[in-house]
């Protein structure tokens, strides 16, 4: 199982904690291809860690993602250049 990185997320508090028994959301930033414009559907959404890259489909940004070690996302973008 990969265990993403998350030192450089940022952490945000919901508004209606009111102590400090409160839970703590990472959001992890998503890129889009620059090859997508505003009008394509169609697109994947990545987000880097460290150590491993999540990958998901922008039409269902709440759905399924893949996790991938950042060195396979590395040799599975080398490929394709």
């Amino acid at each position: 199982m990969i265990v993403p990185d998350l030192a450089r997320a940022f952490w945000r508090k919901s508004s209606r904690s009111a102590d400090t028994n409160c839970v703590e959301v990472a959001f992890v930033g998503w890129r889009k291809s620059s090859y997508s414009n505003g009008t394509q559907a169609d697109c994947v959404e990545v987000a880097f860690g460290s150590e491993a890259v999540a990958v998901r489909d922008s039409k269902n940004a709440s759905g399924p993602t893949l996790v991938f070690p950042a060195s396979g996302w590395a040799a599975f973008l080398g490929s394709r250049r």
